[in-house]
Order: C-alpha cells, then sequence, then structure tokens
C-alpha cells in the first residue's frame, strides 16, 4: 500500500495465507457484470475522461449512472408521498386514549426498537461515528450545478471525492462544502484528480481540527457483509445525509457509465443492495464498525428493454482511494491516453486464490479476454495473473490501470502473467478500447 497523506488513518493490515501450491486446471468461470451506462442529465463528464479499463459494454445490460445529482438546467422539486401500511408492530399497545372526535386509540410509551448490525454496533451508533467525516458538495460551472459528497480525511481539510461530482469545477468552477449539522457552504478548492479511477482530492480552505475517517480493508470483504451508506441522496438538503443500509451482493465487478459521448470504466466495484442514488457520489460506504470501505458511485439504471434495475448499486474499494492518496495529495492529474488491453481483471484476493487455487497471492485475475484485441491475439487466456508490466509490479487490477494509463495505443508492453505454475512473459500491443 502507498504511503498516505499526513492524518489519514490506515487499516490494519490483514494477515497474508499461505496456500499450497497446486496447478489450475480450469480457469474461473467469474465473469465481471460489464454495464452499458449513461450519465443522468445534464452530466458531462471532463473532456479528458475516456473508458479506462479494458472491457467492451455489453447492450444486454442495464445501464449504469453516476451517482451524483445534477441540477442547474434540469432542477426539478421533489414530491416525497408515504404510504400507508398495515401490520402488527411488534408489541401490544399499553393504554387507550381519546382522539379527535371521541374516537378511541390505542397507544403505547415504548420508544422505537434500534437496529443492529452484526458486529454488535447499532445502526445509529455507527451513524453517530461516521457524520462528523461526511460532507455535501455542490459545484458549479461550465453551466451546470452539481451535487455530491465528500469524506474528510485528514484533520487539516483534505476531502475525497469522485471526480464526475467536481468535473464541472475543472474548467474555472467553484466547490462548496457543507458539514453535516449545518447549512454553511464552505468555499473548497480542487487539490488532484483522477478521471481513470473516478477519484478526486478537493481541499476545505482555511479550516482545522476535523474528524477524518478511518478506512477499512475492502480486501477483506466476503459477500454477504452487512454496510452502510451514507450521502447527500437527491441533494434534498445539505448537511443532513441520508443513510441506508444493506449487504456487498458482489464483489470483482466491472462497470461503465457514460453519456452518449463520453464513458468511464471502473474495475474491481464493490456491488450493494443498500441504496445509493443521485447525491450519493462520493460518498462511504461502510462495514459494520463503521470503517470505509468503499465510496459509492454508480447505480444501475434501466435494461434495453426499459425494465428497471432493482437494488444494484455499485462503490470503489477503499484499497483503490487509498493506492491514489499520495498522488492526488501532490496535484497530480491523471490523463488518459486510451490505451487498451483488451481483458477484464479484478484484484486477486484471499477467497479467489483459496477458490481456485491460484499459485500467487496478489496481482491482477484476467476475467475474460476480448476477441480481437492485443491480448487476445498475444495470447493472453483467462485465468492468467498479470503480476508484472514491463518492471512495475503489478499487485492489483487498479496496478494495471495506473500503468496503462500513462501509454498510448500502438506501444508493446511486456506482460508477466502466472499461469498455473508457469511464469510467462507475453508481448502485448496497445489498441484502442472499442467504441459501444
Amino acid at each position: 500500500m502507498n504511503d498516505l497523506p499526513d492524518d489519514v488513518v490506515e487499516p490494519t493490515p490483514s494477515e497474508v495465507v499461505a496456500t499450497e501450491t497446486v496447478e489450475v486446471n480450469t480457469p474461473p468461470s467469474i465473469g465481471a457484470a460489464r454495464v452499458d451506462a449513461s450519465h443522468d442529465a445534464p452530466l458531462s463528464p471532463p473532456p479528458y475522461a475516456a473508458a479506462i479499463v479494458d472491457v467492451m459494454p455489453l447492450s444486454s445490460q442495464p445501464s449504469v449512472r453516476p451517482a451524483k445529482r445534477s441540477l442547474w438546467s434540469t432542477r426539478v422539486s421533489l414530491l416525497l408521498v408515504a404510504a400507508l401500511v398495515g401490520g402488527l408492530a411488534g408489541h401490544y399497545a399499553s393504554t387507550s386514549n381519546s382522539g379527535p372526535g371521541g374516537v378511541t386509540i390505542d397507544a403505547v410509551t415504548n420508544k422505537p426498537g434500534v437496529g443492529y448490525l452484526p458486529g454488535g454496533m447499532s445502526i445509529p451508533k455507527l451513524i453517530n461515528k461516521a457524520l462528523p467525516s461526511i460532507v455535501s458538495i455542490d459545484v458549479k460551472g461550465q453551466g451546470q450545478e452539481d451535487q455530491g459528497t465528500g469524506m474528510v480525511i485528514t484533520k487539516n481539510g483534505l476531502v475525497i471525492t469522485n471526480n464526475h461530482v467536481i468535473a464541472a469545477a475543472v474548467n474555472g468552477g467553484t466547490i462548496t462544502v457543507t458539514r453535516t449539522g449545518s447549512t454553511k457552504a464552505l468555499p473548497a478548492t480542487l487539490v488532484g484528480t483522477n478521471p481513470i479511477d473516478d477519484v478526486a482530492l478537493i481541499r476545505i480552505n482555511n479550516i482545522a481540527g476535523l474528524t477524518p475517517v478511518t478506512f477499512g480493508d475492502s480486501n477483506d470483504l466476503v459477500v454477504g457483509d452487512a454496510v452502510v451508506a451514507i450521502g447527500n441522496a437527491l441533494g434534498l438538503a445539505a448537511g443532513t445525509p441520508t443513510v441506508t443500509s444493506g449487504i456487498v451482493s458482489a464483489l470483482g465487478r466491472t462497470v461503465t457509465a457514460g453519456s452518449s459521448n463520453s464513458s468511464e470504466t471502473l474495475n474491481n466495484m464493490i456491488q450493494t443492495d443498500a441504496a445509493i442514488n443521485p447525491g450519493n457520489s462520493g460518498g462511504p460506504l461502510l462495514d459494520s464498525s463503521g470503517d470505509v470501505i468503499g465510496m459509492n458511485t454508480a447505480v444501475a439504471g434501466t435494461l434495453p428493454d426499459g425494465t428497471s434495475a432493482q437494488n444494484i448499486g455499485f462503490a470503489i474499494p477503499d484499497a483503490t482511494i487509498e493506492s491514489l492518496l499520495k498522488q492526488l495529495k501532490a496535484g497530480e492529474s491523471v490523463v488518459n491516453h486510451g490505451a487498451f488491453i483488451g481483458v477484464e481483471i479484478t484484484s486477486m484476493t484471499p477467497s479467489l486464490q483459496q477458490e481456485y487455487g491460484f499459485t500467487v497471492s496478489s496481482g491482477a485475475v484476467v476475467m475474460s479476454v476480448i476477441s480481437g484485441t492485443g491480448a487476445a491475439t498475444a495470447g493472453v487466456k483467462q485465468g492468467d495473473i498479470i503480476v508484472g508490466i514491463d518492471k512495475t509490479t503489478i499487485g492489483s487490477a487498479q496496478d494495471v490501470g495506473s500503468v496503462v494509463s500513462a501509454l498510448r495505443p500502438g506501444n508493446v508492453i511486456a506482460l508477466q502473467v502466472v499461469r498455473g505454475k508457469k511464469h510467462l512473459t507475453i508481448n502485448v500491443t496497445l489498441g484502442t478500447e472499442p467504441k459501444s
């Protein structure tokens, strides 16, 4: 893991589990969820945004929209309607009161029950722990206004969020943030951007003594883990974020989100059924201890036949975020030249290694190879584990994206892969991502 900026709270490293070396006879059939997508109008991704992870969108998959709030030219009024439902509330009435018009009603003095997470922490307690570190973000620029969420990572005001949340401010727009429990909008400055991984860093001006979030370890997640999402959902009221809960419903997803003229493709995403809505982008996905294990980013939309997707949201793993912080804090902005290997990948995890008998504990697992690409022509296979590119060691899917983003179509790379017990070097000519 890269060095983190001052004041960032590091997670406790997970233990590496040694496994017996075995031959992989059958590549894993762990296909990624590849999703066509469209940004919420009038979302205008930054001019330098491009497809950044090797994936060819499938038109049969649901669309995915970044979970930010886009306003300005299409501001709408929200009518919240509560539906009444009947049923036993779990306890009987203890008193009787005479209501309006002489109608006798039953009433109780019991307090509402508290929800608990598997680790024993109550959801209200988890929320109280997290809220001081959450801010609402408002961005104006390029003729639009966008709203999202951010997470405080240092006491002196550094805030991490999605790149698509602050994209409108890249060419001279303004950014303001509102702390939870406040109505005062504070000016903020853009520090660094990474449209490839959809991560950006901003700084609240002239502030100190903030409470940073604590990062957990997304590499330890398993499907079924309890999670809580917090964010400025629908931009209903800055400073009063919405809270939803659910589970990790899948891991290692590849998601493409974009508009008719641009798109972004993200690898190794966490899928969750915790409700994520426009405005949630940049907010935390928390584990049952209240630690950040992901950043809410996108939500599935509709299938080509008009069928709406239900309870499918995606978050960037905290491991990806932490790996980018040093670069972002230095003020660096990533520019993608459109180079394309032609594979779908996910980061190696202990559970993947154990399930499929992989002989290495780190790297990027090739989940599929796209026909007609440089990888397919060179002989890369499903189940290969990328452990190096040229002279750079590859420990995760994010490392592959970082290396390839600096290259151009036509460049030839030496791809070091592990195939079963064999260590191979495969020369791959980079191409350009096919247009959907």
